[in-house]
């Protein structure tokens, strides 16, 4: 009888695979030689884990897509609930419904894997994946610790992959795209002040799923779970970070986790920046301002932006024929999943490393890790200071009195 342990949507210890019966591709994808000549003249083989909203909602509509464009085609999903996994299926024309992820990775062997699971999970499956020859793309928040992170990069091939990303698909998109050029060209000036929001509002009802506000399965809170998006466009904008100092609370909910703190964040330029995360905010709003010396950039949004979401604002002395030309951001292509996955897909095809993996994956956990470090053990952080032995480096609470859950043993929670 099949096992469900590598899938989640709601536990059910009846659950059992409905069709006992070998489901394998009869012409599986071959598994030699390097990427480039793998998947030449063919589409990628992907897979879903998880059947829940973000997976029905995001993942399966960007690989719909891309599948339409001959780039992709979903031949499995995988689901600890029988019945979500033989619906979506069903619905979606997938042919091959799984509640086992190895017996799936065993017999559809797929090129891509779709992690689209609470994070306590992530570590797990995506390194089932990444052995099994599969690439990675992995919902957020990535794994709920550096120490998992590294497990999983650990796994991959530099070689030409499988690597494993991270779906930050704020970075992708016109908007960034542009910004991120006038950045690098340096015609804005020099980067000096910037402010980072992400102050949205969740109930009582939000935390009533077992797995949410618990640093053992959500990792962290509105730092870890919501504000994460906005930190990591913020620091693909901006470059490496030197040092944080950080302050959280928990002022509404009962959870074990914060839902709400504030950081004040040095870069390595000198650019000085604040950071606000927040579940307890009815005006809902994700904001990034940077001020340059010439101008200042802003986004305002919500769940996700496009060009009209952009402001640029020169200063004083600045010809009005120049801010145009920066103020032009070109054809209109929102920030989505579908953009980061044509980027992913691209990569997969040359055999080269995708952004928001390895080290450009790992920067906005470990700036969280160091918001966390910093609020609880009031100090400040510096960038590259949490590695092994650090009790941050296992738990993002650190086993900090007042925040680490009273029957965990520190670092503990390394191991899922």
């Amino acid at each position: 009888m099949p096992t469900a342990r590598n899938a989640f949507t709601a536990p059910d210890p009846e659950n059992t695979d409905p069709d006992p019966t070998p489901r394998t591709d009869p012409n599986p994808a071959p598994r030699t030689g390097r990427p480039a000549a793998l998947f030449a003249g063919r589409r990628i083989r992907a897979a879903l884990v998880g059947t829940g909203g973000i997976a029905r909602g995001s993942h399966l509509p960007a690989l719909a897509r891309l599948a339409e464009e001959g780039e992709t085609e979903v031949v499995a999903a995988v689901d600890i609930d029988a019945d979500s996994v033989e619906r979506l299926c069903a619905e979606n024309g997938i042919p091959y419904p799984y509640t086992d992820l190895d017996r799936m990775l065993g017999e559809q062997r797929p090129d891509l894997v779709s992690i689209c699971t609470p994070p306590v999970l992530h570590r797990e499956q995506t390194v089932a994946a990444l052995r099994a020859g599969a690439w990675v793309w992995c919902e957020k928040p990535p794994v709920p610790t550096l120490a998992d992170f590294d497990a999983v990069e650990a796994e991959e091939d530099a070689d030409g992959g499988p690597f494993a990303a991270i779906v930050f698909q704020h970075r992708f998109g016109s908007g960034p795209r542009h910004v991120g050029r006038l950045l690098a060209e340096g015609v804005l000036g020099r980067p000096l002040v910037a402010h980072c929001q992400t102050t949205w509002y969740r109930d009582a009802a939000y935390y009533a799923v077992p797995w949410r506000g618990r640093w053992q399965t959500e990792g962290g809170g509105p730092a870890m779970g919501h504000g994460i998006h906005q930190m990591d466009l913020l620091l693909d904008l901006l470059g490496p970070w030197s040092e944080v100092r950080a302050m959280a609370g928990r002022l509404v909910h009962d959870v074990e986790t914060e839902d709400v703190s504030t950081a004040l964040v040095r870069f390595r330029d000198g650019a000085l920046a604040t950071i606000v995360n927040s579940v307890l905010s009815p005006d809902e709003v994700s904001r990034v301002r940077i001020d340059c010396e010439r101008a200042t950039v802003e986004l305002t949004h919500l769940y996700g932006h496009s060009n009209g979401n952009w402001r640029i604002t020169p200063a004083p002395t600045v010809p009005e024929e120049e801010a145009a030309v920066w103020r032009d951001f070109g054809v209109d292509v929102p920030s989505s999943h579908l953009e980061q996955l044509r980027e992913l897909v691209a990569a997969m095809r040359a055999g080269v490393r995708p952004r928001s993996s390895g080290a450009d994956g790992r920067t906005s956990l470990e700036l969280i890790t160091a918001l966390y470090k910093s609020a609880f053990t009031d100090t400040t952080v510096r960038a590259g200071e949490i590695r092994s032995g650090d009790p941050f480096y296992t738990a993002l609470h650190g086993g900090a009195p007042g925040w680490a859950p009273e029957t965990t043993v520190p670092g503990e929670e390394a191991s899922v």
